[in-house]
C-alpha cells in the first residue's frame, strides 16, 4: 500500500498523495552552456523525464535558468550549496524548485530570505541529505555515518522550514550503501508525511549502479515508500530515465515504453540470440508505446513460452518465426528478423 503523504506542486507536476511516481534526472552539462543544457533536457523530456535538476555553481548559471526555462516543458530544480544568493537568483530566473539544506546556507536571516521568496512564488524545497556530507556535529554524536544520523540531519532542516511556516517540502536521504539508504528512508517515512525523493547516490558505473539502484529504490517502492525517483548512474542521464521507467513498469506502478523479454541462451539455440536481442532492444527502447516484445531462441518452445507478448520472434537454424500473441505469422530468414519485427511493431501501433 502506498504511503499517504501530503501533496506538493513542482511546476506543473503534482508530487505525493495518489499522484504517479515522478521520474527525475539531472543534467551533466555546464548549466552556463544554455544550448547544450537545453538540448540535453529536450532529449530527456522525449524519453519521459518529468523533473530536471541543474547544478547552480555561480551567478551566471543562475541567470541561465531563465533562458533554459523558455526552451523546456518540464519543471526545473536548481541545485544550491551554501550560497543563499544563488537560490534567490535562481528563483528570480524562474526555477520551479530548489534543492538545498537550509542548515548550510548561512544565518537565519539568509534562510528567511530564501523561504520568503519560495512562499511568494509557491516553489517547493527539497531537503537533500547525503551520507557523504553530514554535519560534523551530528557525526560526532553518532561516531560514524549511519541512517539515524542522516534522518536527524534531515529533521533538523525540516524544523527550520516548519518554524518559518513553510511546508512545501520534499526530502531525500541518499547514501552509496543500499542498506543504509533503506534504513534511513524507512525511518523518515515513519516520522513525517512529506513526499520522499528516492535514490542511491554514488552508485557507480552503469551496470553496477543499475543493480544497486533497482534493488534499493525497488524495495522502497514495493513497500509503498517514495514519490519521485532518480537512478544515479555514471553514464548518460538518458539511461537514468530509461532505467526508472523499466523499474516502475516491473512494479506495475507506471506503464510507459516497450517491455522486452528474451530467453537465456542454451544448447538448443541456433541463432546469434544475444546480438539479435540487443539490436531489437536498442531499437525499441526509445519508444513510448506500451508493448510487450519477445525475442526467443527456440522455434519449438519460443512462441508458446512468450504467448503473452504482443509481438515476438523465435529463432531456428538460419531462420526465425514471427509471432503475435503466441500465434505464428510467418517464417523469415535470420538476416531479416529485425526489420520484419520492427515493421510488425509499426503495424501493431497503428
Amino acid at each position: 500500500m502506498r504511503r499517504n503523504t501530503r501533496t506538493i506542486k513542482l511546476g506543473n507536476v503534482e508530487i505525493g498523495g495518489a499522484n504517479p511516481i515522478a521520474v527525475q534526472s539531472m543534467t551533466n552539462t555546464d548549466t552556463r552552456d544554455v544550448r547544450a543544457t537545453v538540448a540535453q533536457i529536450n532529449r530527456l523530456e522525449e524519453a519521459g523525464c518529468e523533473i530536471i535538476r541543474v547544478a547552480v555553481l555561480d551567478q551566471e548559471a543562475a541567470d541561465a535558468i531563465k533562458v533554459i526555462k523558455q526552451n523546456i516543458a518540464i519543471p526545473l530544480v536548481a541545485d544550491i550549496h551554501f550560497d543563499h544568493r544563488l537560490a534567490l537568483q535562481s528563483l528570480a530566473a524562474g526555477a520551479d524548485g530548489l534543492r538545498i539544506n537550509p542548515g548550510n546556507i548561512g544565518e537565519r536571516r539568509k534562510v528567511n530570505e530564501v523561504v520568503s521568496a519560495c512562499k511568494e512564488r509557491h516553489v517547493p524545497i527539497r531537503i537533500g541529505v547525503n551520507a557523504g556530507s553530514l554535519d560534523k556535529r551530528i557525526l560526532e554524536r553518532y561516531g560514524a555515518v549511519c541512517a539515524e544520523a542522516m534522518v536527524e540531519s534531515a529533521l533538523e532542516n525540516v524544523k527550520i522550514l516548519q518554524d518559518l511556516d513553510f511546508h512545501e517540502i520534499k526530502i531525500s536521504l541518499k547514501s552509496s550503501s543500499v542498506l543504509m539508504s533503506l534504513a534511513a528512508y524507512r525511518r523518515m517515512a515513519a516520522a513525517v508525511d512529506y513526499p520522499l525523493h528516492l535514490g542511491i547516490t554514488e552508485a557507480g558505473t552503469k551496470d553496477r549502479a543499475l543493480i544497486k539502484s533497482a534493488l534499493g529504490i525497488g524495495m522502497l517502492l514495493y513497500e509503498g515508500i517514495g514519490d519521485t525517483i532518480r537512478f544515479s548512474l555514471t553514464a548518460d542521464p538518458l539511461e537514468e530515465v530509461l532505467a526508472a521507467y523499466e523499474l516502475l513498469r516491473i512494479l506495475e506502478l507506471r506503464q510507459r515504453g516497450v517491455e522486452l523479454i528474451s530467453c537465456p541462451t542454451c544448447g538448443r539455440c541456433e541463432i546469434d540470440l544475444i546480438s539479435l536481442a540487443e539490436e531489437i532492444d536498442r531499437r525499441v527502447r526509445p519508444m513510448s508505446e506500451s508493448l510487450k516484445v519477445a525475442v526467443m531462441g527456440c522455434v519449438v518452445n519460443g512462441p508458446g513460452e512468450a504467448r503473452d507478448a504482443d509481438i515476438g520472434v523465435a529463432g531456428g537454424r538460419g531462420f526465425g518465426l514471427l509471432f503475435r500473441k503466441g500465434e505464428i505469422v510467418r517464417k523469415i530468414p535470420e538476416g531479416e528478423l529485425v526489420q520484419n519485427l520492427m515493421a510488425e511493431i509499426d503495424r501493431f501501433k497503428s
